[in-house]
């Protein structure tokens, strides 16, 4: 929240104002209204991930079915019932947890953290092949429509799509989505023109396609036996498992949504299932009464537009297939969003329960979750090139992390329920549908990893894995952090047990304290970051090494606005209530023992600014000021401490030192 008149600002703050935008005030009370999306952008945002995946989630389970076209009718039901099931799982999940809870947050308070972690570990994998996969297959589509010897700046476009999208979520979720309504609107109203169209043109012949389909029955069954038969139609139907990757967004995106949230997330729940239900159905219908088969270079909607419209006349029939596949190449691209409202918010929530560094729950000065913004978008970027971009490969990598979340938050509100069966009196029917949530989810999970295994989604699972051993070991430097600050925080017990040097009534004694405060005397300025061991060491510290030459006592404290805050007006004001109280401890402490003392709190998204706006100001009330912070010092310093402890002290002292002020550092060693 800088607010620095423009010609203070520096050549690289000017830069960023005009690319990402000017910077927002959390303390504007009517923030959190203007930034949140209601329902209709809710469903551009976070639901085009699972409409675009009719671009190939469908034509992956009908051409698993091979010759046997019709058996798809049995995969479509699946499917819908699927999309129906997990929906409906998901907005228990939204009643449970009403300010968020993707399936990190539902494994983590329903199962357990570590199990909440390997769920926290898949879905940012998933939301970063979501990305990947989606821009790529847009990328695919549009160089489908230009000459051949452009196809060598295939992955450079793919890669600049990537950096664009996360240039426009740097400027805040609003801005990122309300450009991409035009493109959803499209796509959506011609892919239900295109299936009512189908279903309307052929709705003479309907008992036909009943009597083909009994034919292909007995065919299927004739070929493989019965058993064959079911394996097949369970392996279409787990082939299409792209088709649900999105369903989750809705959930772990609540604290984006305005109020009331959960209506706003049930709304936008009902909005996606029904829309990627009819979509995801209506092309497989579609693709079997016009026998769409797979033609070189074309996807299968490409030849199902040709065959739809070739009765229409040329110019036509040109331009509606071209208006419909530039759309489905350009929802790709909005698809992508969903990786960059929902991975950054994981991230954020793993990063706050320190699986992740710290830092990557920071907000910038536009509000959002920079960090693991920039991170979803340079792995994205290292994904694509790595691949070169290649749908055929992404899409093996791609499916399988997000059931291993659908899994284990489903298991999750199914002990839910059983835990709260003398509690609630529909906890059969809550459990039903997580159940049923849980077995599908369960079934494609094992599917999909058998299935693609071998094919490549080993690598997957490896990259998983990998981040998994990653947040045990921050989790286990946080967790060796905390012991060894433990020790510090003895401290605190100590302090406020010792017996107060001056013993006469408060009253009288502040009276005295305010009678004898002098401005001009020595005095000592502390930051710090809550009443802790930390605090008091550096204030103890300083005591001892400049003896009685300090007359007062001033204390600031900066409470950080983060992910884990920023939900809220109410959030927002508990930190600063926080703040206030932890700083008021320190001046009851000194004032004790006859000192004056002071405090200065506030809140802020950046803490290094706000306290260089904060200080020179306290150098103009108190001129014989000297300003103090404490440092924990490890016994082995390291690329890794310095990663995961942000050194807000440093970053402070760099600061003011430009604006002239000293500041001195207390190491704080911790063995």
């Amino acid at each position: 929240m800088n607010e620095n008149k423009p010609e203070d600002q520096s050549i690289t703050q000017r830069l960023r104002a005009i690319v990402i935008g000017g910077a927002r005030s959390p303390h504007d009370r009517a923030i959190f209204h203007r930034l949140a999306l209601i329902a209709f952008f809710a469903w551009v945002g976070l639901g085009a991930d699972g409409l675009s995946s009719s671009c190939y989630g469908p034509q992956e389970a009908f051409l698993t079915l091979g010759n046997h076209i019709h058996l798809g009718i049995f995969v479509a039901l699946g499917t819908a019932i699927t999309i129906f099931v997990i929906s409906a799982g998901y907005s228990q999940v939204i009643d449970v947890f009403p300010s968020g809870g993707g399936g990190y947050l539902v494994a983590s308070k329903l199962l357990s953290p570590h199990l909440g972690m390997v769920s926290g570990s898949a879905l940012i994998i998933d939301y970063v092949l979501t990305i990947t996969v989606s821009v790529a297959c847009g990328a695919d589509a549009i160089f489908s429509f230009l000459p051949p010897h452009l196809l060598a700046y295939k992955v450079p476009f793919a890669v600049a799509g990537v950096l664009f999208l996360t240039l426009l979520n740097l400027r805040g979720v609003k801005e990122s989505v309300l450009p991409l309504v035009p493109i959803f609107l499209v796509f959506f109203f011609t892919h239900v023109f295109t299936i009512i169209y189908a279903i309307a043109s052929h709705w003479g012949g309907m008992s036909g396609v009943a009597t083909d389909t009994l034919k292909d029955i007995g065919g299927a069954r004739a070929e493989l036996g019965l058993f064959g038969m079911i394996i097949l139609i369970l392996r279409a139907y787990s082939m299409g498992a792209g088709t649900y990757t999105g369903i989750e967004a809705v959930s772990n995106g609540l604290p984006i949504l305005r109020e009331p949230r959960v209506q706003t997330a049930k709304r936008t729940m009902r909005y996606m299932a029904t829309s990627l239900a009819f979509v995801a159905v209506g092309l497989m219908i579609a693709y079997l009464l016009y026998h769409v088969s797979l033609q070189p270079g074309k996807t299968l909607n490409a030849v199902l537009f040709d065959n739809l419209t070739a009765s229409w006349g040329y110019a036509p029939s040109r331009a509606f297939a071209l208006v419909t596949l530039i759309s489905e190449a350009a929802i790709l691209f909005v698809a992508a969003q969903t990786g960059f409202l929902g991975g950054p918010r994981v991230i954020a929530n793993m990063a706050q329960d320190r699986w992740l560094p710290t830092r990557l729950a920071m907000l910038s000065d536009r509000l959002v979750t920079e960090n693991g913004i920039l991170l979803m978008g340079i792995a994205s970027a290292v994904i694509m090139i790595f691949t070169r971009g290649s749908v055929a490969i992404l899409v093996i990598l791609y499916s399988i992390n997000v059931f291993i979340t659908f899994v284990l938050s489903q298991l999750g509100m199914v002990l839910h329920w059983w835990r709260r069966r003398q509690k609630e009196a529909k906890w059969r029917k809550n459990i039903l549908i997580n159940g049923s949530g849980f077995a599908l989810a369960a079934f494609i999970l094992v599917s999909v990893s058998t299935i693609k295994f071998y094919e490549g989604g080993w690598i997957t699972l490896l990259i998983t894995g990998a981040v998994i051993c990653l947040a045990i070991l921050v989790k286990r430097h946080y967790n060796h952090t905390t012991r060894l600050l433990g020790r510090l925080d003895d401290l605190v017990m100590k302090a406020e047990a010792f017996p107060a040097t001056v013993t006469v009534p408060r009253a009288e004694r502040d009276a005295k304290i305010d009678a004898q405060f002098d401005p001009k005397a020595k005095t000592a300025v502390f930051f710090v970051n809550g009443f802790n061991g930390l605090g008091l060491h550096t204030l103890y510290n300083a005591i001892r090494l400049f003896g009685q030459v300090f007359k007062n006592f001033v204390f600031i404290q900066i409470g950080a606005i983060d992910a884990g805050n920023f939900k809220g007006n109410e959030e927002v004001d508990h930190l600063k209530e926080h703040v206030r109280n932890e700083v008021n401890r320190y001046i009851e402490l000194m004032r004790r023992d006859g000192y004056y003392a002071e405090g200065h709190t506030s809140v802020a998204i950046d803490v290094v600014d706000e306290i260089a706006k904060i200080a020179p100001e306290i150098l103009r009330r108190f001129p014989g000021a000297i300003f103090f912070g404490g440092q924990l010092v490890f016994e082995r310093d390291s690329l890794w401490t310095r990663l995961l402890h942000n050194h807000i002290v440093f970053a402070t002292q760099r600061r003011l030192y430009h604006q002239g002020i000293p500041l001195v550092i207390l190491p704080i060693k911790v063995t």
